[in-house]
C-alpha cells in the first residue's frame, strides 16, 4: 500500500505515447498529486521516432533505475501496443528481486508482468492507471484510494480494486496461481525464458481487438503448446471487440470447443480487461474461485 508522500514511477515500456497525450498526462499527474502521491515520470514516454520513445536498452535501464531507487514505492506503466517485449533481455532480474516493488500495467505489458513473475517469483499487477482519466474515473479513483492508498482511515486496505464477479461456464471450482493477460501478447513469450511454467496454474485471457478467426488461432496455439493439459482452469476476461460486435461463436463457445475433451473449469468475468471500469488482477498470486462465491483471493 502507498502512503501520502510516497513517490511512484510512471513509465511506458511499450509503444511511445503521442505528443497529443500530454494534456491527459498532466491531468493524470494532477490526480496523483490530489491523492498525495508524488509521480516521477520516465524520460522515455513520448514518441521520438515511429512507435519508439527510445532504444530498448535505454528504456530497460530507466526501468531498472526506478526499481533500484528506494524512494520509488511502485511503478505504473501507462502504455500499450506491441513492443514491450523488446526490453526483457535488458532487465536485471536479480536486482529486481533484491529491490522488488509493485509493477502495474496491462495489454502489451502482459509480456513484462509475466516475465517479472517468471524470473523473480514476485507478483505483478494487471491494471492500467489511465483508468483514472476515463468514463469511470470517479469509481476508479475511489477503488484505487480504498485498495492501494494508506490514508490512515478505516476505509483503507479494502480489496475493492481486486474484487471481481465471475461465473462458471463449466466446472464449479478452480484453484491456482494466475498467469496470463492479453491473449495475443502473452503468446509473444512462447519459446522464451520469460514464459511461466503452466503446471497447476489458472490461465487468464482477455482481448481488446480480434474476431472469431483470430481468437481461434490463438486458442489453438495455446492448445498445441500443451498449455491446456497443464493448467487447472481458465479465467476469461472481457473480449471487447467480440462482445461489442456480438460475434458468434462467442469467446466462451470458442474456448469450450478448442479445449474439447480436456475437462477443466472455465469461468468468465466482465470486470477485468481493457474496459475503463476494469479491476486489477494479480499475476503470480493464488486465487480460489468457487461457484456461488464472488471472489476468494490470497492477497
Amino acid at each position: 500500500m502507498l502512503k501520502p508522500g510516497d513517490k511512484i514511477a510512471i513509465v511506458a515500456c511499450s509503444n511511445a505515447l503521442p505528443i497529443s497525450f500530454k494534456p491527459k498526462m498532466e491531468q493524470l499527474l494532477k490526480i496523483m498529486d490530489s491523492l498525495g502521491i508524488i509521480p516521477v515520470c520516465c524520460n522515455h514516454i513520448y514518441e521520438t521516432y515511429s512507435v519508439f520513445s527510445g532504444d530498448a536498452r535505454d528504456k530497460a535501464q530507466a526501468l531498472m533505475e526506478f526499481f533500484q531507487n528506494p524512494q520509488i514505492k511502485a511503478i505504473f506503466d501507462i502504455s500499450g501496443g506491441d513492443i514491450a517485449n523488446e526490453i526483457l533481455p535488458h532487465l536485471d532480474y536479480q536486482q529486481i528481486m533484491k529491490n522488488y516493488k509493485p509493477f502495474f500495467g496491462y495489454s502489451d505489458l502482459t509480456t513484462v508482468i509475466n516475465a517479472l513473475y517468471t524470473k523473480t517469483g514476485y507478483p505483478a499487477y494487471l491494471y492500467q492507471i489511465r483508468n483514472l482519466l476515463y468514463d469511470n474515473r470517479d469509481e476508479q479513483k475511489e477503488r484505487f484510494t480504498r485498495s492501494i492508498l494508506h490514508s490512515g482511515t478505516e476505509l483503507c486496505g479494502e480489496k475493492d480494486l481486486y474484487d471481481f464477479k465471475y461465473s462458471f461456464i463449466q466446472g464449479k471450482r478452480m484453484e491456482g496461481i494466475v498467469v496470463g493477460g492479453n491473449i495475443r501478447c502473452f503468446l509473444k513469450l512462447a519459446g522464451t525464458p520469460y514464459i511461466p511454467d503452466f503446471a497447476d496454474k489458472i490461465l487468464f485471457l482477455e482481448s481488446l481487438g480480434g474476431d472469431v478467426p483470430l481468437m481461434t488461432t490463438y486458442l489453438n496455439q495455446y492448445k498445441q503448446m500443451g498449455v491446456f493439459q497443464k493448467i487447472k482452469g481458465i479465467l476469461l476476461g472481457t473480449f471487447t471487440n467480440m462482445e461489442k460486435e456480438r460475434l458468434r461463436p462467442t469467446i466462451e463457445e470458442l474456448v469450450v470447443k478448442v479445449v474439447g475433451d480436456i475437462k477443466m473449469p472455465i469461468a468468465k468475468t466482465d470486470e477485468i480487461g481493457h474496459g475503463a471500469d476494469s479491476r486489477c488482477l494479480v499475476i503470480g498470486k493464488k486465487y480460489i474461485l468457487e461457484e456461488n462465491f464472488r471472489r476468494n483471493i490470497d492477497l
